[in-house]
């Protein structure tokens, strides 16, 4: 009986032990989970909240997005990509975002941006139209945009009613560089509204943080971000391959010239000597 007594209470004392212990090991869980959660923001696949109508109807106010952050470690960034990027020091906010005003508030801020809950203060979503050595052009006799002269056909994603742009421009997009427009063209605040910054509006590459593939929330909207039909036209990548080919075209035009002069110059004093012209070479000899 004895023993029987010191059975039952055993259990008892172990579930109370088991219940403190669930307690003591929550902070270290909640720590492990906010790491991990880190890890994963800053690594692989991010989260972002969309502030703003600049990207309508594709994306709207209040969208969740999710980012891929390695993508552009397997691949360059491509046209008609929605990136997300930072304008830290260089872009102005196209919706104010009060900075926090205490220690706490500026942690709630953190999870909040990387779980995608509020706005990041400088980060931008947009499409690239152009890549580094693209000629972008607005607009032709027909009001289009133009990549390398290859018109581009917006219907797609261009806000209802919009034209491709309000703004006339052609820029040469520079090596590195990102020409970015926002689908709802009439109040965007993109690559247009920079032409007098360095890279004439085009963004760094470098900032760029990934690409928006899906739209998570609302549960209504879920869907993917593909490129665009326009993007893959063979016109506009027959174009942006004749570009690129063009330096080196040039260069071996300009090269079969010169060989040819030099290997004659080469050959000239042995043609000469035949035709007992040996001077110059009895010239050079001394």
């Amino acid at each position: 009986m004895n023993v029987v007594a010191e059975d039952t209470k055993t259990p008892a004392r172990s579930g109370k032990r088991k219940k403190g212990s669930f307690w003591r090991e929550l902070p270290v869980l909640v720590v492990v989970a906010l790491l991990l959660a880190l890890a994963i923001k800053t690594f692989v696949v991010q989260a972002f909240y969309i502030p703003s109508g600049s990207m309508e109807n594709t994306l709207l106010l209040n969208d969740r997005v999710l980012v891929n952050k390695l993508v552009y470690h397997t691949r360059d960034v491509e046209r008609g990509d929605v990136i997300v990027f930072s304008g830290v020091d260089s872009w102005k906010g196209e919706v104010d975002v009060p900075p926090p005003s205490n220690p706490v508030a500026a942690f709630f801020r953190w999870v909040g941006t990387a779980f995608g809950v509020v706005p990041g203060e400088k980060d931008y979503i947009k499409r690239v139209i152009g890549v580094g050595g693209d000629t972008v052009k607005c607009c032709d006799d027909q009001g289009r945009v133009t990549v390398n002269g290859v018109p581009l056909k917006e219907d797609a994603y261009l806000y209802p009613g919009n034209a491709p742009s309000d703004k006339s421009f052609e820029v040469k997009v520079q090596p590195g560089r990102l020409w970015v427009m926002g689908d709802h063209r009439q109040i965007s605040y993109d690559s247009r509204m920079h032409m007098g910054d360095k890279g004439d509006g085009a963004i760094p590459v470098d900032t760029v943080v990934g690409r928006a593939f899906v739209i998570v929330w609302p549960l209504s909207r879920a869907g993917t971000l593909p490129i665009p039909d326009t993007f893959v036209q063979p016109a506009l990548k027959a174009a942006a391959a004749l570009g690129g080919a063009t330096p080196l075209a040039a260069g071996f035009a300009g090269a079969v010239p010169l060989m040819w002069w030099r290997r004659r110059a080469l050959t000239r004093p042995y043609h000469d000597r035949r035709r007992g012209l040996a001077a110059p070479v009895s010239v050079l000899g001394r």
